[in-house]
């Protein structure tokens, strides 16, 4: 196999390594870019922080466990070829007595010096890590970790002030004594006076770190939720704060379906669950949705220019897939300007987020192709529902999926029922409709380049035509022919192939 063989041509990866006070992860990406794909990602639980709360030094035994995580690191880079490595350390570094020690042995085993983040800029770094992720951020982003909990407003692409409070889950859990209900009036106490939370009202919330993602988690299985993608999973405000207050009231072990969360991460979900009710209660946000973008994604998002900064993310990503996956990249992008075109004439009501799903579900079209053709509809629909992309939330992503698996199947099959029940009734008829385009110009142009510019698609006065130039009339026939009369039905209206 040749190198790179499988990546972005050219792409240079890149890789953080973040020191937190629970955990020590390295996360290595394809490349720098307004969307980037994980290349290798690991966590060691270190406990780094647990105990600096009462005795004010790191733990021995983290000590240890995180210098031999990252001596391993290092080689991991090494075999990777990784020369951009950053390492960067948090909560529990910044808070311990003995901390300069520790960084100046980390920096020996990662074979780079450590940079130390103050609370204000890990704050800032979680706040552009989630703008990073979505198309549109407005709320406050709540970075909870094991040594400390950072809050930020975002709005319009920028953060406000952010502030950083003791109250990560190994800090609340020793200055608490391990009782969630003494946890609970240090968090009141420590939210009191906090800015952030005073604009709240109303908007989402933004939950980062792995003990809230856990909670999150613990959630979706109980309601036996289709997907297993963690980004963009929303909770409405009142129904997380009934569950966190349920998690803090019941033996951990004894959670319905608590085996989706590790034996390493259990400890800390009632303290998790006392930060999140807090904040709900002072803040009054109206939602709670899942990030998977923080300080790392923060860190990559600030090295970008300002125009690439303003690329879509979840577009971004489509384009790569199509890049990497489809037959021809460059049909994936005829086929957006030829929808276009046909949606423009159709008259159907398209909103600004409607269009840019359908562009993506175009670019995203192609990409089971290798498989057999009885499979390539769930192949798409699988790697559409869980793939790490981000910038679309969980009904747009069924769509994009039950959009690809149209393509494949046509309309007299059904999709997964459970995608379908995260999709409004217009987003179901809007991917049935693309699908069903889609099978249209696969059948004229075998998804090769330079044929969709040449034929037209319209709608007018009652009919949709598909008009083909004389030299190509030979691709008319019965199967195009029964194509044209399921979009025709899907948008009401007859059919008809013209040749001029």
């Amino acid at each position: 196999m040749t190198k790179g063989q499988g990546r972005l041509p050219g792409a240079r990866p890149t890789a953080i390594v973040d020191i937190g006070s629970n955990s020590v992860r390295l996360v290595a990406y394809e490349a720098l870019s307004r969307a980037p794909t994980p290349l290798f990602n690991e966590k060691a639980i270190c406990g780094l922080g647990k105990g600096v709360a009462t005795t004010g030094e790191l733990a021995r035994d983290g000590i240890d466990k995180a210098l031999e995580a990252l001596r391993r690191y290092r080689k991991l880079c090494e075999f990777m070829q990784i020369e951009d490595v950053r390492p960067v350390a948090t909560a529990a570094s910044r808070d311990a007595r003995n901390g300069p020690q520790f960084l100046a042995a980390a920096g020996e085993a990662i074979g780079r010096p450590i940079e130390l983040i103050s609370g204000a800029r890990e704050a800032e770094l979680s706040g552009l890590g989630v703008i990073s992720t979505c198309q549109v951020a407005d709320g406050v982003v709540g970075d909870l970790g094991g040594g400390s909990l950072e809050l930020i407003d975002v709005k319009a692409g920028g953060v406000g002030a952010g502030v950083s409070l003791k109250l990560g889950t190994l800090a609340l859990m020793d200055a608490s004594g391990r009782s969630p209900k003494n946890a609970l009036r240090i968090a009141k106490q420590a939210m009191a006076t906090c800015p952030p939370l005073d604009h709240l009202r109303g908007r989402t919330l933004y939950v980062v770190g792995g003990a809230w993602r856990s909670l999150a988690k613990l959630h979706m299985v109980q309601r036996n939720y289709p997907l297993d993608v963690m980004h963009g999973y929303v909770i409405p405000a009142r129904e997380a704060a009934d569950f966190a207050s349920l998690v803090e009231r019941v033996d951990t072990d004894a959670l319905v379906s608590v085996g989706a969360i590790s034996q390493a991460r259990r400890p800390t979900l009632a303290y998790a669950a006392v930060v999140l009710e807090e904040i709900i209660r002072r803040g009054k946000p109206g939602r709670v949705a899942v990030s998977i973008g923080g300080l790392r994604e923060g860190l990559l998002y600030e090295q970008l220019d300002a125009e690439k900064r303003a690329r879509d993310p979840l577009l971004e990503s489509a384009r790569e897939h199509n890049l990497l996956r489809s037959r021809s990249p460059r049909h994936g992008e005829e086929l957006i300007h030829w929808s276009d075109a046909f949606m423009a004439s159709s008259h159907i009501d398209e909103t600004v987020e409607e269009k840019r799903l359908r562009h993506a579900a175009c670019l995203f079209g192609d990409i089971g192709w290798r498989t057999s053709p009885d499979y390539r509809a769930e192949l798409s629909l699988n790697l559409i529902a869980n793939s790490p992309f981000v910038g679309v939330d969980h009904p747009g992503r069924a769509y994009l999926g039950m959009a690809v698996a149209y393509r494949h199947l046509g309309v007299d099959e059904e999709v997964n029922p459970q995608m379908r029940s995260l999709a409004t009734p217009r987003l179901m008829d809007r991917a049935r409709i693309l699908g069903v385009a889609q099978r249209v110009a696969y059948n004229v142009s075998a998804s090769s380049p330079g044929v969709l510019p040449r034929i037209k698609l319209l709608c007018g006065k009652g009919k949709v035509t598909l008009t083909l130039p004389r030299d190509l009339a030979d691709l008319a026939g019965e199967r195009l022919n029964v194509r044209m009369k399921q979009l025709a039905r899907l948008i009401g209206r007859t059919h008809e192939i013209a040749v001029e």
